[in-house]
């Protein structure tokens, strides 16, 4: 499969915003809702929308897949991402990979409103490329992931694009290790926020020599940390904590605070 360029600047939290900004009247899907079938894509998104904010994911589904076939890229977006979690129908990531596929492959015009949702089908393309999906021609290709969050990290500035790859580079997963080049693409990405680059970007710092520096990055990126992220991160931070000594450990609490607000 090959993915085309991509321009213009979002975040993930576009498509969302785009999602939140729809108006929140919708009914059944009827003919007395004003909607159906023959419906524009857009009002068939926004019923989908509205529809699945009730927990009417049936209907959500439906207006969803006419809205797709007529070409709206946030109802493919919408469809794609229920069937990755299984949310309304059953879960099938070969189904969602394809839809994916299609968004990426369509392309997008700078300033187009359809940003968020292309930059987040390219990241659930590199997520199922580095993994590959079982029992399907989607096989791990290490190189396209790679390439893939080069691609939104470079173009978009896209702090998850960053870390991952910056992950990737480290690991030597899909070229080579290349630890200068990595630390580029954390420092880029904790500095926008991301804790889980913080906690890593610490790591190297702690392994190049910089210990203070090293575990004050560490010790910061916890008070950040998502639920599902705090496990590897406090591991991380505990095992550096455990090689350094008491007076490092106490400076680098201090320092902490101030390499999060100072963006040092």
């Amino acid at each position: 499969m090959r993915i085309r360029d991509w321009k213009s600047s979002a975040l993930l939290l576009t498509a969302t915003a785009f999602l939140l900004s729809l108006s929140p009247s919708a009914q059944a899907f009827d003919m007395n809702a004003g909607v159906n079938k023959e419906s524009g894509p857009f009002d068939l998104f926004k019923f989908g929308f509205n529809a699945y904010k009730k927990g009417q994911k049936q209907e959500a589904v439906e207006a969803y897949r006419y809205a797709a076939e007529k070409g709206h890229t946030g109802s493919r977006w919408a469809l794609a991402n229920m069937y990755a979690a299984g949310d309304g129908v059953v879960e099938n990531d070969f189904e969602a990979f394809k839809i994916y596929a299609e968004i990426a492959n369509q392309g997008i015009e700078p300033g187009s409103e359809d940003t968020g949702f292309f930059v987040n089908a390219l990241l659930s393309l590199a997520r199922y490329y580095r993994q590959g999906i079982p029992e399907t021609p989607v096989k791990a290709d290490l190189a396209q992931a790679r390439q893939i969050y080069f691609q939104v990290a470079s173009t978009f500035g896209v702090p998850e694009a960053q870390f991952q790859l910056a992950r990737m580079i480290l690991a030597g997963e899909g070229g080579s290790v290349n630890v200068q080049q990595a630390k580029k693409w954390l420092n880029l990405a904790r500095k926008s926020g991301h804790a889980g680059a913080m906690s890593v970007f610490g790591n190297v710092l702690f392994e190049e020599g910089q210990t203070v520096r090293g575990l004050a990055f560490l010790t910061a990126a916890l008070d950040r940390c998502n639920p599902k992220d705090c496990p590897w991160m406090q591991d991380l931070q505990e095992h550096a904590f455990s090689l350094a000594s008491e007076e490092d450990r106490r400076v680098a609490v201090v320092l902490a605070p101030k390499v999060y607000e100072q963006g040092d």
